[in-house]
């Protein structure tokens, strides 16, 4: 019994020696729990400036390194940069800038809030604060740098776009100068193209033959360029035919375009001096609709054995449609348009294309005007100095020479 008794005594006096262990363990483990975090040293001289060569709503935040970066245990991986519209107010992290970058562009902020996008830009010509902190791998930040103001402001002119003030400079005094001199009577040299030079052999041979001419202006718009470059076209030929007195068909898909064409061909045939022969329902209004206008062209072509066809304007899938039906008649086919596309069917199944840009050169080439002649001498003289650069700089930069290429190069951002 008295060793029964004894028992308790045991268990009570084992259990206060594992306490008392578990006591000692743990505060020999409290100073390692406890120690003290050397926070690293913030970055040094942080400045603000305006970005250069903007629209006023970016800064340019600069620093130099921390004094404890690649340094042991507070080596530092990266800066984090805070921004606020008041010296003591709310600083919100705008971003952060890994270790070897000591520059960042702070301006407009993309976040998604509630499912919706709100942009955030800065305001022309207030101010904004900035305060910066170092980080380490283990995500310890420093304390914060003093506050440092900027005030973005708007640039008049991007100094990286140099290059393009020049070249345009130089063009504009390109333009005013054959404008000016085509206004003096000076004859200015055209580069021939060979879809013009055949439209006069082209209504001749019509006359010979006494059929009538058909003009197609596409099926744009009148407000299309091509379409307006097809009516100063439309003007040249109409006025040749009212002066061998042979008609001109011009079926259009647009009331605007019927009337436009209308008044084209009357003021042609007035300047001809033959207003008596113009009648208003060779330029009828079909339809709209594409492929049905194209059918209604294709019979007009068919019935009426069209001698020439003229494609000026904007077209789209009937191109070849047109092109077609009107090769089976035997007709001189003149064409041009300014979409890619197209181009192809036109070159295969006409006789004469104008290719691209040829179109509004044709409108110069035919009217003769010192407002479109100037422009279209200019710009041949452009291609042509374009043409030189470039070579130049293909040659200096094969040979190793990257002044040339420093030149012209331009910062757009």
């Amino acid at each position: 019994m008295d060793r029964l008794k004894l028992i308790p005594l045991i268990v009570l006096s084992a259990l206060l020696v594992f306490i008392i262990n578990a006591d000692a363990g743990a505060q020999e483990e409290a100073p390692a729990d406890t120690a003290e975090i050397v926070k690293p040293a913030p970055p040094q001289n942080v400045r603000v400036v305006d970005n250069p060569n903007d629209n006023g709503h970016y800064l340019l935040i600069r620093w130099d390194p921390s004094p404890d970066e690649g340094k042991g245990d507070n080596d530092v991986m990266g800066y984090n940069i805070y921004r606020s519209d008041k010296p003591d107010g709310e600083y919100r992290q705008m971003g952060t800038m890994p270790v070897g970058f000591y520059e960042y562009e702070d301006g407009s902020e993309e976040e998604v809030l509630a499912g919706e996008k709100n942009l955030e830009y800065m305001e022309i010509g207030e101010t904004y604060y900035y305060k910066l902190t170092s980080v380490t791998p283990q995500d310890v930040e420093s304390e914060f740098t003093e506050p440092v103001s900027g005030v973005p402001t708007a640039d008049w002119f991007h100094a990286g776009k140099l290059s393009y003030f020049i070249a345009l400079f130089l063009y504009i005094s390109l333009v005013l100068y054959f404008i000016k001199a085509a206004k003096s009577g000076q004859k200015l040299y055209i580069r021939p193209l060979g879809g013009i030079e055949a439209i006069d052999n082209a209504i001749g041979r019509a006359t010979e033959m006494g059929r009538p001419i058909l003009f197609v202006l596409g099926t744009g718009t009148a407000s299309d360029i091509a379409t307006i470059a097809g009516y100063t076209i439309l003007g040249r030929v109409a006025r040749k035919t009212a002066e061998y007195q042979i008609p001109v068909l011009v079926p259009v898909n647009e009331p605007v375009m019927m009337s436009v064409a209308q008044e084209t061909v009357r003021n042609a045939y007035i300047e001809a001096g033959r207003p008596d022969l113009y009648d208003e329902k060779n330029i009828p209004y079909v339809t709209a609709m594409q492929f049905p206008y194209v059918a209604a062209v294709n019979g007009i072509m068919i019935r009426e054995k069209t001698a020439t066809n003229f494609y000026m304007g904007l077209f789209h899938a009937e191109a070849l449609l047109l092109a077609e039906t009107g090769a089976t008649t035997g007709a001189i086919q003149i064409s041009g348009t300014d979409q890619p596309s197209q181009l192809p069917f036109f070159i295969a199944a006409t006789d004469f294309t104008l290719i691209g840009e040829e179109l509004y050169a044709a409108s110069a080439y035919l009217s003769g005007q010192p407002l479109l002649l100037g422009p279209l001498k200019a710009q041949d003289y452009a291609k042509a100095l374009l043409i030189v650069i470039m070579v130049i700089g293909l040659i200096t930069m094969t040979i190793g020479w990257s002044f040339w290429y420093d030149l012209f190069s331009t910062n757009i951002t």
